[in-house]
């Protein structure tokens, strides 16, 4: 069998005599790399970054009123943290929303609970939450108003509206997905009933009640400040939501803008202080969640 000739080479792949070596680009310095491995590190360069593209905006729309800039906003922010304006309204929204967790989060472990245990508290469950899981808290609030005035009472109401239902899927979700395994494990150690549920059931489902835990805090947040923004308009209380309403009446383009980074500050506040620590001592601990999907090798 005689050999196949070889194709020729085609002078684009040819590379001539003394042309320079293709070099690879040099690698990061060692330091900055480990700094960067740091999640904190990284999201604060990613903040500067936006705040300086703010920044720029701003100048060159140069209307203060319309469009505050950064560092406007920053002058504003620190004025009202000085003064005692700002903590004293997020005092007042913090207390209301401490109640309205609290009181929503007990609701839905008690559904969960009787979902997971009986038929009737199953139904139950799947009724309402396919019923109320998908109204938004805040199109209730014109309701709360006739049922408990103007006051905490319906602020609370909204609340525990908005935490209690994603938290019982999610809840329910969890408890759903425990293999079975698992349970037969916990009775051959002698685990029953309750003791059963607090040592098995619990941690097994425990990344999911936390999803839901999160869910819940993000949905009471912006419905607490969606509400006072209504509650500033019918009667004048009301904590930071009432705080950037007023402070648009009276044009003050960047206490709104400084109210609007408070809710974002105590947003990273939440997640990064509770719940990632939450995250860190319980599922990450137990090898039930990655530290970061991206992590670098």
């Amino acid at each position: 069998m005689s050999a196949q000739p070889l194709p020729p080479i085609r002078p684009e792949y040819v590379v001539p005599l003394g042309a320079p070596a293709l070099v690879a680009p040099a690698a990061a310095p060692a330091s900055l790399r480990r700094a960067l491995q740091h999640a904190w590190l990284r999201k604060s360069l990613l903040l500067l970054v936006l705040a300086a593209l703010w920044e720029a905006l701003a100048r060159w729309q140069d209307n203060d009123l319309l469009l505050p800039g950064a560092l406007q906003t920053a002058r504003a922010f620190a004025a009202g943290m000085v003064s005692g304006e700002l903590p004293g309204y997020v005092a007042a929204s913090l207390a209301v929303l401490v109640q309205g967790y609290a009181l929503g989060v007990a609701g839905a472990l008690l559904l969960t609970s009787l979902a997971i245990g009986t038929r009737f508290g199953r139904d139950l469950l799947e009724t309402l939450t396919a019923m109320f899981n998908p109204l938004p808290a805040i199109a209730l609030l014109p309701l709360a108003l006739l049922w408990f005035g103007l006051g905490r009472a319906s602020l609370v109401f909204v609340l525990v509206h908005s935490v209690m239902w994603p938290l019982a899927l999610n809840a329910y979700a969890g408890f759903g997905s425990v293999p079975e395994t698992l349970r037969m494990a916990g009775r051959n150690y002698g685990l029953n009933g309750t003791r059963l549920v607090f040592q098995v059931m619990i941690p097994a489902a425990l990344p999911a009640i936390l999803s839901g835990l999160k869910i819940g805090w993000a949905f009471a947040w912006r419905t607490l400040i969606a509400a006072e923004l209504v509650f500033g308009t019918t009667s004048g209380k009301g904590g930071l939501g009432w705080y950037i309403f007023q402070s648009r009446n009276e044009l003050f383009t960047d206490k709104v803008f400084a109210g609007l980074a408070a809710v974002i500050v105590i947003g990273l506040l939440v997640e990064g202080l509770v719940f990632q620590t939450l995250e860190r001592l319980t599922v990450r601990r137990w090898g039930m969640q990655r530290q970061a999907l991206g992590k670098a090798a």
